[in-house]
Formats: C-alpha cells, structure tokens, sequence
C-alpha cells in the first residue's frame, strides 16, 4: 500500500478507503497543466470534520496536483473565454492567474453545496444561543457557520475570516502574503427557512489580513450562495468582467449558466424595512411612486433573493432605508459591500443615499447601512428622492463615479 500525504480536497461526501469519489469538485484547482482525477485503484482517506470529510490523497498524486499548480504559475495572461456550460474550476482558470484564490472560492463552493442539504434536513428550531449583535441563533445558522469556517481553513489560503456568529476574526492559518480575509453571513434570512422560503450565504473576499480600515472597493471576489428551488453560486471577481451564476447539478458540479453584465430599466421592487415609512416622508413617497407607477412588487423578505432576483431579471431595484425610529440593520461587512460588488460587476449601481456602498469606509465589523441595489435611472430616483439631488447626475463629459 503507498504510503500517503496530506492534500486536502474540500469535498463534504464522506469516502471510505477505495470508494469512488462521488459529488465533490476536483481537490485541486483547474489549470492549463491537466490535474489527475482519483480512481477506485487510487485510495483516499477520509478526515472528519463536523461529521463530513476532507480527503487526504496518495503522495504520488498530491506530487502530481503540486506541479501542475506549478507549472501554471508562468501564464501570465488569460487567452481563453469563458463560456457558459463550463465548470467552476474551468471558470476560474479562465478567468483569473490566481490559483490561490481560486481555491478559496471553490472551498466555498463545497462549504455552500454541503449548506444547501442542511437547509433541506436540519432543525430550524432556536438554540438557547444569542450572538454577540443580540440576534437569536437558530441551528441551521450554527451548522452553515461551522462548516464555512472550515471550509477556508482547508483552503490553505485565508488568513482571517469572521462572521455574523463570530464577528471577531479568528486566524485561519494562511499567509498574510498571496492569501485573504473573509467575511461571510453564513446564512442570511434563517428566520424564514421553516418556512420554506429562499434563503442564502453572502460572503466578500480581502486580499492580505484587514477587514476593517478597508472598503467594498478592495474586495478580489464577493458571492452569495443561495438555497431555493434551485441551489445556485453567483460570484464576481475584481479582474474580471460581469457577475455569473453556476448552478448546482444532480451529479454535485457546479456549472456555469448566466453571465450578468448589464443592469436596464424595468418595474420592479423590493420594499425593505416599510416600518420607516412612518417617519420617513421621503420614504414614503418613494414607495407610494413605485406603486402608483404600477412596480410589479417582489419582496420575500430576504435579502439575497431580492438581490439576486435584479441580477438574474437584469432589472429593478432594492432598497433598505432608515428613519429616526427605525435603524439600519445590515452590516457593511457582512452583506452590504458584498452584494453591493455583485450588483456593481453586473453592470448597476448600489448607494447608501448619497455615494456607492463600495466606497464607504468599513470602520468596524459591527457597522451598519441603509441601501439600495438597482439600475441606473432607479438610483438616481432613490437618490434625488431621499436628499434632493443625485451623484449620477452628472455634466456630460464628466467623470461618473459608480
């Protein structure tokens, strides 16, 4: 029997010595360098983690996946596009020369495929725990968090990660140097899973060590996995061009199926926080404009399907405003700059009533934000509606400032 080294795969589908591998992305990252794929004759050892597994690989092919990634590290420009039907790991190597990212993201895309069963089968009953905001954890949130925490430790490539539930970064081992920090809400709108509704991970990827001193403008990668109907990834790369969604498959893959780069014009809104139309006027009138002007209403009272629902329509608008009695509940960090980077790569704008949420400075992990994601023109609206005038509103020939 050869003996056996530590490479890690972040596949959550538990094997016994000799199985096949069955749902799981490929342990390392796709590259031009063709990465040997695990047969029957090929053992893998399982390693528990929270009751799913991590693979420890033969020498001879971990030796085999360290060269290739290697030899990829001379490309030093991507030839090849993209194109839908592509796997994850084909997506990324096309679209980025940052192998170390690229595994971040698909460790991730494990951690989301594995949270997506949970979804369906875990207790949606409340523990006794409160998180460090006051909000009430139910089981579903602790499972989602445990399993991304460990999903970028096992990346190798993050090196401070915090969420929602543990909002103090913890030390994930990787290297300040060529790795990343992550922030993640590990399941946002667990309130409303017991009832079946869709409901989603939200996470933004820094590069170095720093989440706070820092903006949404910094972030290389943000997504959001999101739990319904379908199970779907959709992510955005700060090098690359638009916001594309992959769709979980029978077989476990993920495969690419629509690229977002433009956000047009259409009747459709998302009312968040509707309370602070009660001392609000502006407000108000800005939700009694969108009804009078007959806005198709699509509100679930989650954030990220009413997100997703602009990138995927390619159209309309989301908005979360606050009032003298009603504050802002969401966190810059956790949700706001990522999806405001999604929105933004995907071709529209995001806005905090007076600038882009990608620019507002995150001066601690508790900070909090009202905002709005939409097209253009319902920016502008939202904008000169709440405070009189807009930033997108601009002189021919000057500088627009997304």
């Amino acid at each position: 029997m050869e003996s056996s080294m530590v490479a890690y795969s972040c596949s959550s589908t538990p094997l016994s010595r000799g199985s096949e591998p069955q749902l799981m992305s490929r342990p390392s990252l796709a590259s031009p360098a063709r990465i040997p794929s695990i047969t029957s004759r090929q053992s893998a050892k399982a390693s528990s983690i929270y009751g799913e597994s991590l693979r420890t690989w033969p020498k001879s092919v971990a030796r085999r996946m360290v060269s290739a990634r290697k030899a990829s590290r001379s490309i030093s420009t991507l030839v090849t596009k993209c194109e839908l039907g592509d796997s994850l790991e084909e997506f990324l190597a096309k679209s980025t020369n940052n192998k170390n990212l690229s595994r971040l993201l698909v460790c991730m895309g494990e951690a989301i495929r594995t949270i997506a069963f949970k979804v369906r089968t875990a207790s949606c009953g409340a523990t006794s725990c409160i998180n460090t905001f006051g909000d009430e954890q139910l089981a579903v949130d602790l499972i989602a968090n445990k399993l991304l925490f460990e999903s970028l430790r096992y990346s190798h490539f993050c090196k401070y990660a915090c969420s929602e539930e543990n909002p103090e970064p913890e030390d994930m081992g990787g290297p300040v140097e060529g790795g990343f920090s992550v922030a993640f809400d590990p399941l946002d709108g667990s309130s409303i899973v017991d009832t079946n509704f869709t409901v989603g991970t939200i996470f933004g990827v820094w590069p170095g060590d720093k989440l706070t001193g820092v903006t949404g403008r910094d972030q290389v990668a943000a997504a959001m996995g999101i739990y319904g109907p379908r199970t779907t990834y959709v992510l955005a790369l700060k090098d690359a061009p638009g916001t594309h969604e992959f769709l979980l498959m029978d077989e476990g893959k993920w495969q690419h199926v629509k690229d977002t780069t433009e956000i047009g014009e259409g009747k459709l809104f998302s009312p968040g926080n509707l309370r602070a139309t009660f001392d609000n006027p502006e407000y108000e009138k800005l939700i009694n404009y969108y009804v009078s002007e007959k806005y198709t209403l699509r509100y679930t009272g989650g954030m990220v399907p009413d997100v997703n629902q602009i990138i995927v329509k390619e159209k309309g608008i989301f908005t979360n405003v606050i009032s003298p009695t009603s504050k802002a509940k969401l966190r810059l960090l956790f949700e706001v700059a990522p999806l405001g980077m999604l929105v933004e790569k995907a071709g529209g704008y995001s806005s905090d009533g007076k600038q882009s949420v990608l620019d507002k400075v995150i001066s601690f992990v508790d900070e909090r934000t009202q905002v709005a994601y939409g097209s253009k023109n319902e920016i502008i609206r939202f904008e000169e509606t709440l405070y009189g005038s807009s930033r997108l509103n601009v002189p021919v020939g000057a500088t627009l400032k997304a």
